[in-house]
């Protein structure tokens, strides 16, 4: 009964392989030499501009071949891969069942995870299964079995040379490198047949995990020379070479003779951009599908704005800015507001500049300074709702020292002032610290940076230390992400609604079957119209800007051209660090940033310069580029925001609709001093004061009371011009002397006192008779013909140049039967 139940099973067996060596037969038609080498030879991908310019063909250097014969391949090369992939390679039939137990038992047993593929089978799972081989748990156990009954009808087909050479040309060694061959042309700039024992060995390391041991990835240079030592012991052991020819490999740099990865990317256009891209695919699509290549990528880059980008950032590292600020590297994008396109990108000042010419600035964190504050009040000024104060433009915020015990540190801004009670329209355009911080600290810290985070800077405040960064947020005290930031601000300038950036249109394959294709569905509302709207009118506000910049200027100011704008610098010990420009309109958003690759501090920290690429570029892309495409309409200078329905207009500032007219403020008058336009003293003279309509309000936080005076007045200071102890101006002697007739000439001595002289007055009765400029002690003189000869007064009413004022009289009669004059003194 046994047997007969063995035999059945066996039966059953040998029907159920044979059922699977059936369905699976038909898989191996398209594995002939033939059909592979018409795939290979399609590895070339092209990256394409959003108008179908080339940026790049990804394919290494020029004149290499990605199928080779098998003579064409080193024999340390063969020898190397079977030694350290598969040392039963000539000895099984396509699966290794003792490989297989033994990587069971090993992984079972906690040991160095370990395959029990073959060479064969990992050949029939590059060709046929490499979309899914990241499946290792349960689901890809019908993956392995196809694998298994593949390989062994591989073997039955072809013979061992033939399938090692398969292998070979097939394999990834790193990034889009499938093939020895484009391997050994991209790392050592020669054919796969001229391998030199020590390169043969690091290649052959390479596939057990091609993305750690890319030889670009400097990261995975250690463990990349372990593993190329153990494929020289590998093959010592085995007897391919011998223990001294290992030894002598071992002690070669061969990491030293792999070629730049610049080498790769002669002719590239727009390489940091391109990278970006290629890096996208591979998280998308799979490392192994971008490795096969044969792909067509159409981006969204616009070619054209990208040139401009680069001749604009090359003419600002051709000029003298960099020495004199101390700024040795430079990075900028440019996205299509609306659609969240990236149009262009630099990701350092040059891309083949000595030592960090490569890296990507606009992927790096780097701290954005005050660019962050427009976010910040995005927040404050969504405040509603029951027991919420309201804000808008012409809300204040006092620039005072308030803010010190909650900050835990004094808070001031780079010229160490406080501007006092100015309202958010010029806090946000002269760039003021504690107006921000007292915006976040009111709005709340944690609310204030999910909203930042919702608009697209998505990391800010969240890696490392940065995420107990607290207030400090506020003014830029955490890193992000050029790519993010820039998208963030495209968020004001879509409204308030949020968008993912895209870089990618499309992507097809060899076959012409459509791998991805842009859409524009994912959009999400994160702060209202109305607030972006207002921060938008804000940052666009020239005027308001003046106190920094002047008026129009050169940059930040595009004639023809409305955009709004922000400048930011980051600190380090006191001492500038990074600058940066962002400007937006309704159809274009691009950032800037200036600073040191090594975060080294600058020399000045004038965040202006940035304008000197942002002007240039934004206003060829308006102007020469989307206005001809009818992106942007130039009439009236420019396109822009078109009013939310509800925005309030209160005093000439913006208000969301739901702002309480009533809160906090009330009408008031003040006392000023005319000469230092502060508030008037006890010891302010009465000719010196002015009163001046204000507005009375209460500081949120402090709950002091708060004047909110006229351009150029402080309500915040006490005149500090006049002192009660300060020596007056004196009207001394007046003198009358005849001249002839009714003619006189009358003659006042002045002393000064503390304060230049300005003026002198001299009545004859209630007729002003001269008004003399003095500017000294001494007699001034002024001629007067009296028409009466009845006694008159002569008043001398004398003024210095901070409104002390002293008056001196004289009693005189006109003598007509004389030609003398008599005199007397006042005071």
């Amino acid at each position: 009964m046994a047997l007969k139940i063995l035999g059945v099973a066996l039966l059953l067996s040998i029907l159920t392989v044979g059922a699977l060596f059936a369905y699976f037969r038909k898989d191996l038609d398209s594995i002939r030499p033939g059909e592979l080498a018409k795939r290979v030879q399609t590895t070339v991908t092209k990256y394409l501009d959003r108008n179908g310019n080339l940026l790049w063909e990804d394919k290494g250097d020029s004149n290499y071949k990605l199928v080779v014969k098998g003579d064409e391949i080193s024999d340390y090369m063969k020898k190397a891969t079977v030694a350290i992939e598969d040392k039963d390679f000539y000895k099984h039939g396509g699966i290794s069942v003792t490989g297989t137990v033994r990587a069971f038992i090993n992984n079972l047993t906690g040991g160095s995870v370990q395959g029990g593929s073959t060479l064969t089978q990992q050949l029939v799972k590059q060709v046929f299964f490499a979309d899914e081989a990241s499946d290792r748990g349960f689901g890809g156990v019908p993956r392995k079995v196809k694998e298994a009954i593949l390989a062994i009808e591989v073997e039955r087909m072809y013979g061992k040379d033939d399938i090692l050479n398969l292998y070979l040309n097939e394999s990834p060694y790193g990034g889009r490198r499938n093939g020895v061959e484009s391997a050994a042309q991209t790392y050592f700039g020669k054919h796969a047949k001229n391998l030199s024992l020590a390169e043969a060995a690091l290649l052959a390391a390479i596939p057990n995990n091609p993305s750690v041991y890319d030889p670009y990835n400097v990261y995975g240079h250690k463990a990349l020379i372990e593993r190329q030592h153990k494929v020289l012991d590998e093959m010592a052991a085995q007897g391919y070479i011998t223990q001294a020819q290992a030894d002598t490999a071992k002690k070669y740099p061969v990491l030293d003779s792999i070629k730049p990865a610049s080498d790769q990317y002669k002719d590239i256009k727009a390489p940091h951009f391109v990278q970006f891209v290629r890096s996208q695919l591979e998280q998308e699509l799979g490392k192994a599908t971008v490795g096969r290549g044969g792909l067509t990528v159409k981006t969204t880059l616009d070619i054209r704005i990208q040139n401009k980008l680069e001749s604009s950032m090359n003419d600002l590292f051709s000029s003298y800015w960099p020495s004199y600020a101390g700024f040795e590297d430079g990075a900028a994008e440019v996205e299509d507001t609306q659609s969240g396109q990236i149009l262009a990108m630099m990701g350092s000042r040059n891309f083949n500049y000595p030592g960090f010419g490569q890296d990507n600035a606009a992927l790096s964190y780097i701290q954005p300074g005050s660019t962050i504050k427009p976010l910040v009040y995005s927040q404050l000024f969504s405040n509603q709702g029951a027991g919420k104060a309201n804000y808008g433009s012409g809300s204040v915020l006092s620039d005072d020292a308030s803010m010190d015990a909650i900050y835990g540190a004094p808070l001031h801004d780079a010229d160490n002032r406080y501007l006092g009670a100015i309202n958010l329209r010029k806090a946000l355009a002269l760039s003021r610290n504690i107006p921000a911080v007292k915006a976040m600290y009111i709005a709340g810290i944690d609310p204030t940076l999910q909203t930042i985070r919702a608009l697209g800077d998505k990391n800010y405040c969240t890696q490392g230390a940065d995420a107990q960064a607290g207030l400090s947020s506020a003014i830029g005290g955490c890193g992000t992400r050029m790519i993010d930031h820039v998208n963030a601000f495209a968020s004001l300038g879509r409204l308030g609604v949020y968008k993912p950036y895209s870089t990618i249109l499309e992507v097809t394959n060899s076959q012409g079957e459509v791998l991805k294709k842009y859409a524009d569905t994912e959009h999400k509302q994160i702060v209202d119209p109305q607030v972006a709207y207002i921060l938008s009118d804000m940052l666009s506000d020239d005027n308001a800007r003046a106190g920094l910049y002047g008026y129009h200027f050169p940059g930040l100011w595009i004639d023809g051209v409305k955009m709004a704008v922000k400048t930011g610098t980051s600190d380090k010990g006191g001492q500038p660090k990074d600058i940066w420009n962002m400007g937006y309109t309704p159809a274009l958003t691009m950032g800037v940033w200036l600073g040191n690759p090594d975060t080294s501090v600058l020399t000045n920290g004038n965040s202006s310069i940035p304008a000197k690429v942002l002007g240039p570029v934004m206003e060829y892309a308006h102007k020469e580029v989307y206005a001809k495409e009818k992106k942007w309409d130039p009439a009236n200078g420019g396109t822009w925001f078109k009013e939310p329905t509800g925005i309030q207009h209160i005093g000439g500032e913006l208000y969301p609709s739901w702002y309480n007219k009533s809160q906090g403020k009330t009408n008031d008058k003040l006392t000023f001093d005319k000469s230092s336009k502060k508030l008037a003293t006890d010891c302010t003279p009465e000719g010196a004061k002015i009163e001046v309509n204000v507005q009375k309000f209460k500081d949120p936080i402090t709950k002091r009371t708060n004047y909110i005076a006229p351009d150029g007045y402080d309500a915040t200071r006490k005149d500090d011009v006049h002192k009660c102890s300060d020596a007056k101006p004196n009207v001394g002697t007046i003198d009358v002397t005849k001249n002839s007739g009714n003619s006189y000439k009358i003659s006042v001595s002045v002393v000064a006192g503390n304060h230049p002289l300005q003026q002198l007055e001299v009545k004859v009765g209630s007729t002003i008779v001269a008004t003399l400029s003095v500017s000294s002690s001494g007699t001034y003189s002024t001629n007067y013909t009296f028409t009466s000869s009845s006694a008159q007064t002569i008043t001398a009413t004398l003024t210095d140049s901070v409104y002390y004022t002293d008056t001196g009289t004289q009693s005189f009669t006109p003598d007509s039967s004389s030609d003398g004059g008599g005199g007397g003194g006042g005071g």
